[in-house]
C-alpha cells in the first residue's frame, strides 16, 4: 500500500488502545524486574544487564524488522508482537528465580519493537501527510497513558500482592491484542512497494543523508535519557529506602508530564522548529540529571521527574514526524527501524556501562555523566 491508510473511522483509536495495552506490560515489567531481581539480591550491575536486555535483539533485528513491515504489512509483526509480549510476561509467574529474568528480557524487548515498528508505520499512513505530527502526538499520548499506568500498578501489587502475582496481570493484559489482531478487525495496512526511482543503497545511504543522520543522533541521546530513568530510578529510590508503591509514583510522574506536554503539541509545533524543541529538551533533560543525586526526598523527585518528562515527552512525535517525512518512498519502516536500532544499541550498551559505574563509584557520576552528554547533544542539536 502506497498511499494513505483509509482507516476506518475506529480504527486509529483501537490501534492505540492496544499499543497502550503492549507497552503498560513493558513499562510495568522494567520496574517489577528490577526490584525482584534487587529482592534476591542482584547488584546494580546484575540489573543493568537484565535492562540492557530489553534492547539488545532489536538492537540486531529492528532493520530487518523495519523491511518485514515494507514488504509484508504490519498486522502480522503486530500478531506476532503481541503473542510474545504475552508469553514473556508470563515466564516469571511459572518459574521464580533470576534465570527467567534474563528470558522474559529479552523476548519482551524483541517482541514489543515488532509491534511498536509496526504501529509506527501504520500510523505513517494515517489521512494526510500535513496530520502526521497529529497523528504521531496521539500515539504518544497513548503510549503516557501506559507509561504512567505501568509502573503505577506493579509497584501497588508488588506491595500489595506479590512479584508473582504481578507478572500474572502483565501476561494477562496482551491477549486482548491477540484476539482483535488474529481476527483482523483493524484492516491493517499491506505492504508498501519501492516507488520507481527511489534510491535503494541500503543503510548506509540513509546515514548519507545529512536531515536523516542528525534526526538519528538527537533521538538516540533522547531515547537514552529516557530508558535510563526507568533503569536508574528503581535503584536510586531502593538505594534511599523508598518502598515500590513510592518508586512507582515518581516514574509514573513522569510518564504524566509526557501526557501533559503531549497535549500542546499543536501548538508547540506551529510555534517552534523541530530542531528548536529537540534542542530544549536535550537541555532541560541534562539539568534535571545533574540534580538528581542531590535529591533524596520523595516531593522533589516527584517535580524532577515531570520535569524530564516533560522535556522527553516533546521530543517523539517530532521526531517521528521528521523522519516520516525525510524517509526515502517505500522505505519508511527500514528508516524507522534504522532509528530503533540505534536507539536499542544505546540502550544495551548504556546500562552495561553505567550499572558497572554505580556498581564501583555510585549513581552520581552515572547522572552526571548523562547529563553532560545531553547538554553536548543539545548544542549539536543547535547547529544550523
Amino acid at each position: 500500500m502506497s498511499g494513505p491508510w483509509r482507516a476506518r473511522p475506529y480504527a486509529f483509536p483501537a490501534l492505540i488502545g492496544l499499543g497502550i495495552l503492549n507497552h503498560t506490560v513493558l513499562t510495568g515489567s522494567r520496574v517489577t524486574v528490577s526490584l525482584y531481581a534487587l529482592s534476591l539480591g542482584s547488584s546494580a550491575f546484575i540489573v543493568g544487564i537484565l535492562m540492557g536486555l530489553y534492547a539488545f535483539l532489536p538492537m540486531l533485528l529492528a532493520v530487518t524488522a523495519g523491511r518485514l513491515t515494507d514488504r509484508i504489512g504490519v498486522q502480522k509483526p503486530m500478531l506476532v508482537g503481541s503473542c510474545g509480549v504475552a508469553i514473556a510476561a508470563a515466564l516469571p509467574y511459572f518459574v521464580s528465580g533470576l534465570a527467567p529474568l534474563f528470558a522474559t528480557t529479552c523476548l519482551l524487548g524483541v517482541s514489543f519493537m515488532l509491534f511498536q515498528l509496526a504501529t509506527q508505520n501504520a500510523t505513517g499512513l494515517v489521512g494526510h501527510p500535513s496530520e502526521r505530527a497529529k497523528h504521531f502526538a496521539m500515539l504518544a499520548l497513548g503510549y503516557s497513558v501506559s507509561g504512567f499506568c505501568g509502573p503505577l500498578i506493579s509497584g501497588l501489587m508488588i506491595d500489595n500482592a506479590s512479584f508473582r502475582g504481578t507478572f500474572a496481570l502483565l501476561a494477562l493484559l496482551p491477549l486482548i491484542p491477540v484476539a482483535v489482531l488474529a481476527r483482523n478487525y483493524l484492516e491493517l495496512p499491506g505492504p508498501r512497494p519501492v516507488e520507481h526511482g527511489s534510491p535503494s543503497g541500503g543503510i548506509a545511504e540513509l546515514f548519507r543523508n545529512p536531515h536523516l543522520r542528525r534526526v538519528f543522533i538527537v533521538n538516540g541521546l533522547l531515547s537514552v535519557a529516557w530508558d535510563l530513568h526507568s533503569f536508574f530510578i528503581p535503584i536510586y529510590g531502593a538505594t534511599i529506602g523508598l518502598s515500590a508503591s513510592r518508586i512507582g509514583v515518581i516514574l509514573a510522574a513522569f510518564a504524566a508530564a509526557t501526557f501533559v506536554v503531549r497535549l500542546f503539541m499543536g501548538p508547540i509545533a506551529r510555534r517552534f522548529a523541530e530542531f528548536e524543541v529537540l534542542a530544549a529538551a536535550l537541555f532541560v533533560a541534562a539539568i534535571a540529571y545533574a540534580l538528581f543525586p542531590f535529591v533524596r526526598e520523595l516531593g522533589p523527585l516527584i517535580a524532577l521527574s515531570f520535569a524530564l518528562g516533560l522535556a522527553l515527552g516533546s521530543a517523539q512525535p517530532m521526531v517521528m514526524s521528521l523522519l516520516h517525512s525525510i524517509a526515502p518512498a517505500g522505505r519508511m519502516g527500514e528508516a524507522v527501524g534504522v532509528r530503533m536500532s540505534i536507539i536499542n544499541a544505546s540502550t544495551f550498551a548504556m546500562p552495561l556501562l553505567f550499572g558497572a559505574v554505580g556498581s564501583t563509584l555510585g549513581l552520581a557520576p552515572v547522572f552526571w555523566s548523562i547529563g553532560a552528554a545531553l547538554a553536548g547533544g543539545g548544542f549539536f542539536a543547535r547547529r544550523r
